[in-house]
């Protein structure tokens, strides 16, 4: 009669103890934070690192990365040179990028897909790995004084096991796993707060380290920033995907799962809508990233002059766009759709631009910066939309796809307004940005007709179903 009691709490006990302290940690926010760290530390201190690099060996002794910027501080005679140096530097970053997206591109479709067979930690843990490997490589070319054709080499390492973008998607993708469909947006929201936040400690940190202290330091940020998020991915994050099945990797299955995607004849309505949201996505993002990659060109140059200080606040005014957005999100789903909040915010995007591409003094540009304070409402909406289309074991292919689609909105936004920007200084020094507000008023229109569209066809069902009881 003794015997029973005792063995129930024991074997009940061990269990439910390792169960809590697993789900006391199944935020996947904490590895995007640190994934974003690294990337974002990284992007700017390579490319100062080839502009000192192949300055130093072409003998350029003008302005460089550690100089203090300002209007026409070279002289007549450096002048060839520093176009010499500049094309360079443009030369090995186009080949850096654009190495890193194509393999990037075979590999998150691969991986992407796979993750929801196996889990999402794998797609995490690989990814991270990679990302550190390259930091390790940037880091011998930085102690050896390699050459710089090895930074190549690490971008395709990293590109090969998914990169930066892998981690992207799977962590979408564990936000899709793990959220209800009426939280998910919010949800979806936080995770694009982590890359503002980290965004902006990196390129205000990253800046003023590498003025202190040279480029080898922060990148053993980079290098340990990666290491933290692969072993947080492996020791602390629950695995999301409820059913997890074994799955081949090298199989053309998952490339095949990315393109049923939009292309499964059973829900055409569906299909539909994810294309044109997808379209819609890729307009937003690309007009993003471009405008991006001007701000610090606008504002260098004449008018507004503006010093490393002011380049540094600006940036961080950009980046505070992604803490405002979350908030006025969070607040405007109290009283509106989820639709109507992406086109406020779209609004404020639009508004800002315009203001920005007229800017002529500093507390007009700062004033841009505060109309776009909404301006990162919409991707979460569209991406949580997105995710709501597809089923649970489409989740991991629908964010790869998505991941991809960023990769080439970066690639499209740096052709097009870097193209643009030289061609436009002769009659509007701002045109990029305006030209950048037209284009939003395309995914404005798709998102309202998706919106109104959506609402006449359930007034039609709810009028059939209502009329049927009398019809009978």
């Amino acid at each position: 009669m003794d015997a029973p009691p005792p063995p129930q709490p024991p074997a009940a006990a061990p269990p439910s103890v390792p169960a809590r302290r697993c789900r006391s940690l199944p935020a996947v926010e904490p590895l995007l934070f640190l994934a974003t760290l690294s990337l974002g530390l990284q992007g700017p201190l390579a490319t100062q690192y080839l502009w000192d690099r192949l300055g130093a060996e072409r003998g350029y002794s003008g302005p460089n990365a550690s100089s203090p910027a300002g209007c026409g501080n070279d002289s007549a005679a450096d002048e060839p040179l520093r176009q010499e140096v500049e094309a360079l530097v443009s030369h090995w970053n186009l080949c850096i990028n654009l190495g890193g997206f194509f393999v990037g591109l075979f590999s998150v479709t691969l991986f992407g897909p796979w993750s929801d067979s196996v889990g999402r930690r794998p797609a995490l843990i690989l990814p991270a790995v990679g990302m550190a490997m390259q930091a390790a490589i940037y880091l011998l070319v930085m102690y050896l004084q390699l050459h710089v054709a090895y930074l190549l080499l690490g971008r395709l390492l990293s590109g090969f096991l998914g990169d930066y973008n892998l981690i992207l998607a799977s962590c979408f993708a564990y936000v899709a796993d793990t959220s209800d469909k009426r939280a998910r947006t919010f949800r979806v929201a936080i995770l694009e707060a982590c890359l503002g936040i980290a965004g902006m400690l990196a390129s205000i940190g990253g800046g003023q380290w590498r003025k202190a202290q040279g480029y080898i330091n922060p990148f053993w940020l980079v290098l340990a920033a990666s290491l933290a998020a692969a072993l947080y991915a492996a020791f602390c994050l629950r695995e999301s995907v409820k059913q997890q099945k074994p799955a081949k990797l090298l199989t053309l299955s998952h490339y095949k799962a990315v393109y049923r995607l939009y292309t499964a004849p059973e829900h055409m309505s569906s299909r539909r809508k994810l294309a044109l949201y997808s379209l819609a996505f890729f307009l937003i993002v690309t007009v993003h990233f471009g405008a991006k990659d001007l701000f610090v060109l606008y504002e260098l140059g004449s008018p507004l002059c503006w010093t490393p200080d002011l380049i540094g606040y600006g940036s961080a005014a950009s980046y505070l766009a992604y803490l405002s957005s979350l908030g006025g999100l969070r607040l405007l789903q109290l009283c509106l759709e989820d639709t109507w909040v992406a086109e406020i915010g779209l609004f404020s995007n639009i508004s800002g631009l315009v203001v920005i591409s007229l800017a002529t003094t500093t507390p007009l540009m700062f004033t841009g910066y505060g109309i776009l304070f909404l301006s990162m409402a919409a991707t979460p909406v569209i991406r949580a939309k997105l995710s709501k289309l597809v089923s649970e074991t489409e989740q991991g292919a629908l964010f790869a796809s998505v991941a991809c689609v960023e990769g080439l909105c970066s690639l499209v936004a740096t052709g097009v307004f870097n193209s643009l920007y030289p061609a436009t200084l002769h009659f509007m020094r701002g045109f990029p940005f305006l030209f950048g507000a037209l284009i939003l008023l395309i995914p404005a229109a798709i998102i309202g007709w998706l919106e109104i569209w959506d609402s006449n066809q359930h007034y039609s069902d709810f009028s059939e179903a209502s009329l049927s009881p009398a019809d009978g």
